[in-house]
């Protein structure tokens, strides 16, 4: 483990932007297999960047308005106390989970266990090659769940890429037992339709709930087939999670979803849901489903039930995430303009574009709705070769108060507050510059969430980062503890 230096702290100019079961892990031992991004965040390195567009670049380097190519500038109230760096999985680094004194992190090619007792020096446990798109990664007691959205030859983890065209290709769940956390085992796979771009778990005393996301269905994909307008449900019994079973695929856009483009020109098309965050104190979920927002109630886990559902075909282009505040009256929904290999986050795309949108909870039961207040997007200026966009955060929990953590990959780390809803506000930050002044390239944290006192960031291309944030609106959160986080499946914080 090494430690990067961090830089003196910069006054920058803001306001810039006017706008199968049984089988055992492969541990590594040798070069990882590489993996196929699939669309939607997938990392692509694009040429085309002009000679005018690096020569401003450079200049605004020179003027201070942008840090240097990899150099580290952050708000004076926040620290950067570690970075580990990327080991034996050369993949990209994607999302977060928490247990007790462990993070565990997602890469393409597997999925990594820090021990992070010592946050100043976390210390890698072990490191799984498991290759599939995503790795989108949850845990839950013994169990690890990792999601795989990219065609492979087989289950294993020894597969190789397969044309999706082809019947035997394999895509979807894999679970983990990681009662030995030096030596996880691979021990149950379920398919699903389209794969596992992300799922989200519900955690009962004998079972847990996974609801996969999946889209972007193809008539010459067998296992993928156009209409796919719901969720896979997947029961996973702890006692036997070889039993795992899909059993249940609910409809959640009965009338096909947003139709995207020619009708709404710049939006997705709704064939499936990116993202879904539970709130299971509330019985409540929102989804993020391409072109549709969505509300609906998980009380019964197994057939959830739609209660509201939102659009916004001016401004967003494709609905990734979602996040719930602690009272479960407002909904932040993240747009993932340009797949997460644009740079969004200048002049020309503007402040209500790539960005957060806002939404208030009004009403009560089925009656509720969601009630857009207002979008937040950082306004500190990035250069047009940093693919920069709205990406995986969480809430810091702080009574009285709504306030986040968030990843906007190359625009770095930013913490803001959504107390007034039509006001956002940035309070902090932490980010690296430029990877490169000569293309647009995929980079920078995939997912930022506090847990425990402290900040972790999984940087797609530095590592794995930990943030020590002082500020008095944010110093009340220190206090609260969690034995387990999966940001996706949200804890009631203060009714433990």
């Amino acid at each position: 483990m090494t430690s990067l230096h961090t830089t003196s702290v910069r006054r920058r100019r803001l306001g810039v932007v006017t706008a199968a079961a049984g089988l055992i892990a492969t541990l590594f031992t040798a070069g990882p297999a590489a993996a196929t991004p699939d669309p939607g965040d997938a990392a692509t390195t694009r040429s085309g960047v002009s000679v005018s567009e690096q020569a401003e670049a450079r200049a605004a380097i020179e003027s201070g308005e942008i840090p240097g190519v990899d150099e580290i500038v952050h708000s004076s109230n926040i620290k950067h106390l570690a970075n580990v760096p990327k080991d034996a999985l050369k993949g990209l680094n994607t999302d977060l989970a928490f247990q007790g004194k462990y993070a565990y992190a997602g890469n393409y090619d597997g999925f990594r266990i820090f021990d992070i007792s010592n946050p100043k020096k976390p210390r890698t446990v072990s490191q799984v090659l498991c290759p599939g798109s995503q790795n989108d990664i949850s845990v839950s007691g013994n169990l690890l769940f990792l999601s795989t959205d990219s065609s492979r030859s087989d289950n294993s983890c020894a597969s190789t890429t397969q044309p999706a065209t082809e019947k035997s290709s394999w895509e979807g769940m894999k679970v983990f037992d990681i009662s030995d956390k030096r030596h996880p085992k691979y021990v149950a796979a379920v398919e699903t339709a389209c794969g596992s771009h992300t799922h989200t778990i519900i955690p009962e005393r004998k079972n847990v709930y996974v609801y996969v996301s999946s889209y972007s269905p193809n008539e010459t994909f067998p296992d993928c087939q156009p209409p796919h307008d719901g969720i896979s449900v997947i029961k996973v019994p702890r006692s036997a999670p070889e039993k795992s079973r899909i059993v249940n695929f609910p409809v959640l856009f009965p009338d096909g979803g947003n139709p995207g483009a020619p009708t709404n020109p710049g939006v997705s098309k709704t064939t499936g849901c990116h993202d879904i965050t539970v709130l299971p104190s509330k019985d409540l979920a929102a989804g993020a489903c391409m072109g549709d927002g969505l509300l609906f109630s998980i009380k019964d886990p197994e057939n959830p039930k739609i209660i509201d559902r939102v659009q916004d075909n001016v401004n967003f282009a494709f609905w990734h995430s979602a996040t719930f505040n602690q009272k479960a009256d407002k909904v932040v929904f993240t747009d993932e303009l340009g797949g997460g290999g644009a740079a969004t986050c200048n002049d020309e795309i503007g402040p209500d574009r790539g960005a957060d949108g806002i939404y208030d909870i009004t009403g009560k039961g089925d009656h509720r709705k969601l009630v857009f207040r207002s979008y937040f997007k950082i306004d500190r200026p990035q250069a047009d070769t940093e693919v920069c966009v709205a990406h995986n955060g969480s809430i810091i929990p702080v009574k009285g108060r709504d306030l986040m953590v968030q990843a906007w990959y190359q625009g770095g780390v930013s913490v803001w507050d959504f107390t007034n809803s039509s006001k956002p506000k940035e309070i902090a930050y932490f980010e690296r510059g430029p990877v490169t002044l000569d293309e647009v390239t995929t980079a920078g944290p995939w997912s930022a969430y506090y847990y425990n006192g402290y900040i972790y960031s999984n940087d797609i291309e530095k590592g794995f980062d930990v943030l020590k944030l002082d500020d008095r609106r944010t110093d009340p959160a220190k206090k609260v503890r969690l034995k387990e986080l999966n940001v996706q499946t949200q804890p009631d914080y203060f009714d433990r």
